[in-house]
């Protein structure tokens, strides 16, 4: 059995004003940097594999909660939100004809106008998980981990997610021969 560690990255300008960054590589803000600095890693975590998306906000966050630099895996980039990427979620909201749909009534095939599903997502991630081979530890997205939370919960986009994704906390899923199980606990970052 191997323990993957998922960590969502800090906040950045586009986080705080509401809109969809998706594959857009929109830096962390100071005020994370900041904050994360406070962080690190807790000990139990402290010598798995590191691994973070290619954006900068979540190999700013690696680095900054673990102290050293993560090893790139492309595979765990956001989701891609095609032409909304840099829209604000509330007003495609609020748009009838936009054609947004909340996270609840998505369904494994709901796709952005050019953009990615979630089943499209969870492609690009079989592989990876397949192939790792030590406990590690990966910052990523939101969409990303909804992704890996949903193959090991089997939650299908369908109705509330059974988890709520929060920041600078580990969620927790074990891989055993290509099965993923989530467990019931988050654990904290700790304060430096």
């Amino acid at each position: 059995m191997i323990r993957l560690a998922l960590l969502r990255h800090g906040h950045t300008a586009w986080n705080r004003e509401g809109r969809l960054q998706g594959r857009s590589d929109i830096p962390l803000d100071d005020i994370a940097r900041r904050d994360l600095s406070g962080f690190r890693l807790p000990d139990d975590f402290s010598t798995d594999d590191l691994v973070s998306s290619p954006l900068a906000r979540a190999t700013e966050t690696a680095a900054l909660v673990a102290g050293r630099a993560p090893h790139i895996e492309p595979c765990l980039i956001e989701m891609n939100w095609g032409d909304w990427e840099g829209c604000h979620g509330a007003d495609l909201s609020a748009d009838v004809n936009s054609g947004f749909r909340h996270i609840e009534d998505w369904g494994w095939h709901y796709c952005p106008p050019g953009g990615e599903t979630p089943d499209s997502l969870r492609g690009r991630l079989q592989p990876w998980l397949d192939a790792l081979t030590r406990d590690t530890v990966a910052v990523c997205h939101i969409g990303t981990m909804r992704v890996l939370m949903a193959m090991a919960t089997g939650w299908d986009f369908a109705g509330p997610a059974p988890f709520r994704i929060k920041r600078n906390r580990l969620f927790v899923l074990e891989v055993d021969n290509g099965a993923l199980t989530l467990r019931p606990d988050t654990q904290r970052l700790e304060q430096r």
